[in-house]
């Protein structure tokens, strides 16, 4: 049983990444930490345990990435995503220190795999985790367990008691009884509020009833809140998330990233009422994939249907459910229940439209179309050679952006603008100083690793003062 009775040196509220990476630093500058995870152990690490890389800088080839990947590109890739919906000083300043993400994970025993090729198009700029997300939250609870970390699982953090700036205590919910957890300094990683539906129709009304939950279920916005409603500032829009293209038959919480669908770029996609909404090959899809499951949100019934033919299966990973599959178009239309008619209509109007290139599915190539509206820029072939498939599609979210303000050194800041005394906050949690919209491959984990380690040096530092 923990000892609720004295008092922790730091209190890291969450199980993911960012939590564990903040624990880790600080406890290995010598301060005494508690760690509080929503989840039972079988589940823990948040959304951390979903993932399979992060996106970091380097000035050359290494062993697990190839050619090199420098700030201004890195750069460059963030703000075109974001639309320049961003903090330049904070985003340069964590691509800087994305530098350091993989070997610092790798002193705690995560193990990365060599650079892969084939359909991700990542090699240059993701690291990828040996044994994905689950062996990276494995190993970094192994090195919390060896560094004497408290670590409390089944426990949820329902309030921290906030005075002129000053964290002082949190009152938990520990294995379903009360507890208080007293402490000098605290580190919110505990995550969006994106699980939270009550929360997401607000902003959403009932189209939030139709949005798949890619990760943990325990992502309820408890302690983010909790803090907004305690004079702590706000930032990021609240309707703004990192949402992909999901399989519409995916499990609506906690399906993971097996469910994304990477088709889109190779397909024609509709609508409920059978219309196109937007450009399918606007950029290469580690750069496009998480605005789609924002676009679909914004569909009538919150549904879409990608169509494509037997050229174009071999270019995109496969799917866990297997795709709607014909002889033709019409075919397609009866499975997914769509009007034949019109479905048949669109793809003669695309095809009709496509200008032949050379067809390259890695980079942008001038395989396009002319004359159509949306116009599809890039990986644009006729749809005509049968079987045909077809995938649908919901919106799945990973993670919102509303967000606490931090500084440069993941200090919490007051609504006077004014950081926290001894408040710090990575992950998630934070996203929105850096992610006003959009998203870019592999850069939660970079932002939680990079803040994590930030925040845990904060507050070790604080209790040594």
């Amino acid at each position: 049983m923990p000892d609720f009775s004295r008092v922790y040196d730091v209190l890291v509220v969450g199980g993911g990444n960012a939590a564990l990476c903040a624990a880790i630093t600080a406890a290995r500058a010598g301060a005494s930490v508690i760690l509080c995870e929503a989840s039972p152990p079988p589940l823990r690490g948040g959304n951390s345990r979903h993932t399979r890389n992060l996106r970091t800088m380097h000035p050359g080839p290494t062993q697990v990435m190839t050619d090199s990947y420098l700030e201004e590109e890195y750069w460059d890739d963030l703000k075109r995503v974001t639309a320049g919906k961003t903090d330049e000083h904070l985003a340069r300043m964590c691509i800087r220190a994305s530098q350091h993400a993989p070997d610092f994970l790798a002193s705690c025993g995560v193990v990365f795999q060599p650079s892969l090729s084939g359909t991700l198009s990542l090699s240059r700029t993701n690291a990828f985790f040996l044994g994905g997300g689950k062996a990276l939250v494995n190993a970094l609870y192994r090195e919390c367990a060896r560094l004497g970390i408290v670590t409390l699982f089944d426990t949820e953090v329902q309030h921290i008691k906030v005075e002129e700036g000053w964290a002082t205590e949190a009152v938990v919910s520990h294995a379903g009884f009360p507890e208080r957890i007293r402490f000098k300094a605290l580190v919110a990683s505990s995550g969006g509020f994106q699980a939270n539906r009550n929360w997401l129709r607000e902003y959403w009304g009932d189209a939030a009833d139709n949005f798949q939950i890619r990760g943990t279920p325990y992502a309820q916005g408890v302690v983010l809140k909790d803090l907004l409603a305690q004079g702590v500032q706000e930032v990021g829009d609240p309707t703004q998330f990192h949402a992909v293209a999901n399989d519409a038959r995916a499990p609506m919480e906690d399906g993971g990233l097996a469910m994304r669908l990477d088709c889109v770029p190779f397909a024609v996609v509709v609508n409920r009422d059978v219309e196109r909404f937007y450009d399918e090959g606007e950029d290469v899809w580690p750069k496009r994939y998480a605005i789609w499951g924002r676009l679909i949100a914004q569909q009538p019934g919150q549904v879409a249907l990608a169509v494509t033919d037997s050229k174009a299966v071999m270019n995109f990973l496969p799917s866990v459910y297997p795709p709607y599959k014909a002889d033709s178009i019409a075919g397609i239309a009866a499975q997914a229940g769509m009007d034949a008619a019109k479905l048949e209509k669109v793809i003669a109007d695309y095809n009709a439209a496509v200008v032949p290139g050379t067809f390259t599915p890695m980079v942008p190539d001038d395989c396009r179309t002319e004359g159509l509206i949306p116009p599809k820029s890039h990986w644009a072939r006729r749809i005509d050679k049968p079987p045909y498939y077809a995938y649908p599609l919901r919106p799945g979210i990973t993670f919102t952006f509303l967000s606490v303000k931090v500084d440069d050194k993941a200090r919490v800041l007051m609504a006077d603008g004014k950081p926290s005394g001894n408040m710090f906050a990575s992950g998630e949690i934070m996203s929105g100083n850096i992610l006003g919209q959009g998203y870019l491959a592999g850069f939660g984990m970079t932002l939680g690793t990079v803040f994590g380690r930030l925040a845990g040096e904060g507050a070790a530092k604080h209790v040594r003062n």
